[in-house]
């Protein structure tokens, strides 16, 4: 199943923020990704609704295996993307924006090929 590139973006966000902090809520998405708390709020309603995340009595965010198995593949074509471009020359920080646009468009063929090129000329 196709999601939209902007619940794709909020699935990567929860995947890194539990990696970073160990429990996530909605404000600290609100703060990582610089949105409005309603606009937070409807997103993770609609997650809770389609199940890609749960949300505990209090607030605590956890994705289900859909929704981390999204964030997993999402994440995972961000670090190997930023990982080739800088590789290529590219500066880190441009190297992270052109890969978080990148991750969602690149197909499966080409992300596997890619994959396998570095992972060839390490």
């Amino acid at each position: 199943m196709r999601i939209k590139e902007s619940a794709e973006n909020y699935l990567e966000t929860i995947l890194i923020l539990k990696n970073r902090l160990g429990q996530v809520r909605s404000i600290d998405i609100v703060n990582e990704m610089n949105f409005t708390k309603p606009s937070v709020s409807v997103a993770m309603k609609h997650f809770r609704e389609n199940n890609y995340i749960t949300m505990d009595e209090f607030g605590y965010i956890s994705l289900t295996d859909k929704g981390l198995k999204i964030a997993e593949r999402i994440y995972e074509r961000h670090l190997v993307l930023t990982k080739c471009l800088v590789a290529l020359g590219v500066d880190e920080k441009v190297a992270k924006e052109d890969a978080c646009a990148i991750e969602h468009v690149i197909s499966e063929q080409s992300f596997a090929k890619l994959k396998e090129h570095i992972h060839k000329h390490k």
